[in-house]
């Protein structure tokens, strides 16, 4: 196929341009909405007249239907019944279908001239002179700047043909000429006015994108430099108090067990100190972190959240497996977290059905087990579609802390969540 030329190109785009602004959705309804009662002058009016005030673009084209139906009254005579409704109707169109009073107001321009003309003028008579100003404006601010160019292409282009012999010009003269400047001049002002615009709604946009990325990284400054200063002061010293407490045993000859027992307790401490640090910097840092306004759950406080949820009406049994102790705070809130959101699952997915939560204390970390049987009667009982965030939130808390997560279907159509958190042994060094 032989490439086309780029004027070739120009030509089908524009001809595309013309089709869709004004023969597309022609006669689409397209009414002219009320002013904003936040304008500059509307609203420091009373509230009695800032509710009339928002009809002004209205009042406005009825005005200027009312100035055409008396122009037109004086440029008819007997005909004046057919004149006027030709002149006032595609004004008044404007408020309702733009495009289409456009095409209302080039058809009945002709009409409106050969029933009677006291100006001598043609192709435009006085009533329908006013009444293509008119519209033409009107459209074109309810539009975008191609269309007002393209109105006045189609306007140029009969006054062309009306003056190239359809029209008694011989007789009469032509006002071709005054119409073509004044309005270039009207659709010149407009297309500067939506240029202005959406300069001004671009520019406005701008600034509030700028200003809140400016609060956003004065925030993000703010705590890097908190997070800065917990690791220089308090790192530090966590540190030192470490490597003191584990030192100390071996400058005293031979020390009471108490002591050295004391001394390991105090490093246990200090070390898991260091990890909490680290992880609440890493939580600092991070762009989405919302400070806690309550004291945060642990795996003590799941018998509560149970009773929550069998008040709820899932039937849930809690199953806990080798010696219980003490984990750091952010394995017990996790852990508390990833049963919380699988039990709501269980609630949300499977209404009805029975559940089980059973964790286990392991040498090295805590397994977690959650697991739900099918709901009792799915086609009586509509599950409820939540958010899908569930499961990956499950799976971020998990990968925090560098375990491991499986979520699936069961064989008896159910659902279980398995995790195993890690948790560092007390005599493992952490320096």
């Amino acid at each position: 196929m032989k490439p086309r030329s780029p004027e070739y190109r120009v030509a089908v785009d524009s001809l595309r341009g013309l089709r869709q602004d004004l023969f597309h959705d022609a006669f689409a309804y397209r009414p002219l909405p009320r002013r904003s009662v936040d304008g500059r002058i509307i609203r420091r009016l009373p509230a009695r007249l800032r509710e009339y005030a928002t009809w002004t673009p209205h009042a406005l084209i009825a005005v200027a239907a009312l100035i055409t139906l008396l122009i037109s009254g004086v440029d008819a005579d007997d005909a004046v019944l057919l004149i006027v409704p030709l002149t006032v109707i595609p004004v008044l169109l404007t408020m309702i279908r733009p495009v289409a009073a456009f095409w209302a107001s080039m058809v009945s321009t002709p009409l409106a001239a050969m029933l009677g003309s006291n100006w001598g003028e043609w192709p435009w008579a006085a009533g329908s002179f006013a009444c293509h100003l008119t519209v033409l404006t009107v459209v074109a601010m309810r539009t975008r700047p191609r269309t007002a160019g393209w109105m006045w292409v189609l306007t140029a282009l009969y006054a062309l043909a009306a003056d190239s012999g359809i029209g008694p010009t011989y007789l009469y003269g032509t006002n071709s000429g005054p119409m073509l400047v004044l309005s270039a001049m009207i659709l010149l002002c407009v297309t500067v006015w939506h240029i202005r615009r959406e300069a001004v709604q671009e520019v406005t946009a701008q600034q509030t994108v700028t200003a809140h990325e400016r609060s956003r990284r004065t925030l993000l400054e703010e705590r890097t430099t908190i997070a800065r200063e917990l690791h220089d002061v308090v790192a530090h010293h966590m540190s030192v108090v470490a490597i003191q407490a584990e030192a100390a045993p071996y400058r005293v000859e031979n020390p009471p067990p108490e002591l050295e027992k004391a001394f390991a307790t105090i490093r246990e401490n200090a070390v898991a100190a260091l990890t909490e640090l680290r992880r609440v910097l890493g939580v600092v840092r991070a762009e989405d972190y919302e400070a806690p306004d309550a004291p945060q759950p642990t795996l003590a406080d799941l018998d509560a959240l149970l009773a929550n949820v069998r008040e709820a009406g899932l039937s849930v049994e809690k199953a806990v497996t080798g010696a219980v102790r003490e984990l750091p705070q952010g394995v017990e809130l996790s852990a508390y977290r990833i049963v919380q959101e699988a039990l709501s699952n269980s609630l949300r997915h499977a209404p009805g059905a029975t559940a089980r939560v059973e964790i286990g204390y392991v040498l090295g970390g805590l397994g977690l087990r959650i697991v739900n049987g099918p709901p009792p009667n799915p086609s009586l009982i509509k599950p409820s579609p939540g958010a899908g965030h569930g499961i990956t939130g499950m799976r971020e808390r998990v990968s925090m802390l560098n375990g491991e997560m499986t979520a699936g279907r069961t064989d008896d159509g159910g659902y279980e969540v398995t995790v195993f958190l890690p948790v560092a042994l007390p005599d493992e060094d952490d320096a």
